[in-house]
């Protein structure tokens, strides 16, 4: 490392080096609103390629990678995850979901409010939507009212040998508490995804590489509504 740019390292940690900065946005495309498989057999999926989620920590360094689209009703999500076994015994929506197999998503659709959206999703498709304000990072979320009709997310997972697999679609009616939304053509959202697995202890994954939690939300990339 050159050493102007070692200095700045020292006394800036946290600026990240290590995270190439066009990797940072990522714009998706729109969709005719389809049925949601659990496996990503909709032929609205292969126009839109692959983000990779690198493994920031522990032993399992599992593929792990995902997709997004969005259509006038909502946002639609893919998560593809690499894994021999699976830990899932939770069988309820509305629980600690992430302490175990679980895939994240976190949408902070206007960076003058502390205030996002966080999904979680388990390999056996039981959920958990939440609302979340953070204070300077003290953070707890509240659960959706009223949490019926076109408030309802969709989703379905598919669980095979060697992989779990998950889809989603976040209406923007669920979302309506936020503001820039819903997006139109050249909105922009910051956004996270995330994976946790707990295979040989825990395992984690994100999209954008995070200081001290998921909830470090300043550390997101942005998506780009094409």
């Amino acid at each position: 490392m050159k050493s102007g740019l070692f200095l700045t390292w020292l006394f800036f940690p946290w600026l990240g080096f290590g995270q190439k900065p066009e990797s940072s946005t990522l714009k998706i495309s729109r969709t005719e609103d389809f049925e949601l498989t659990g496996d990503g057999t909709s032929q609205a999926w292969a126009s839109t390629p692959w983000v990779q989620l690198p493994h920031r920590n522990g032993a399992k360094t599992y593929e792990t990678k995902a997709k997004l689209l969005y259509s006038t009703a909502g946002v639609y999500g893919f998560f593809y995850c690499e894994d021999d076994v699976i830990t899932s015994t939770l069988r309820e929506d509305f629980t600690d979901l992430y302490n175990e197999d679980v895939v994240e998503i976190f949408f902070w659709t206007d960076e003058s409010k502390p205030l996002y959206f966080e999904y979680e999703l388990s390999p056996h498709n039981f959920e958990l939507p939440i609302l979340v304000p953070n204070s300077n990072g003290t953070f707890l979320g509240w659960l959706p009212w009223h949490y019926e009709g076109e408030r309802k997310t969709r989703h379905a997972t598919r669980i095979t040998e060697k992989a779990w697999t998950a889809e989603f679609f976040i209406p923007y009616a669920l979302l309506k508490p936020l503001d820039n939304v819903p997006p139109k053509k050249g909105t922009t959202w910051r956004c996270n995804f995330y994976r946790i697995d707990y295979d040989s202890g825990t395992s984690y994954w994100s999209w954008q590489k995070t200081r001290t939690n998921f909830h470090d939300f300043k550390r997101f990339g942005t998506i780009l509504f094409d």
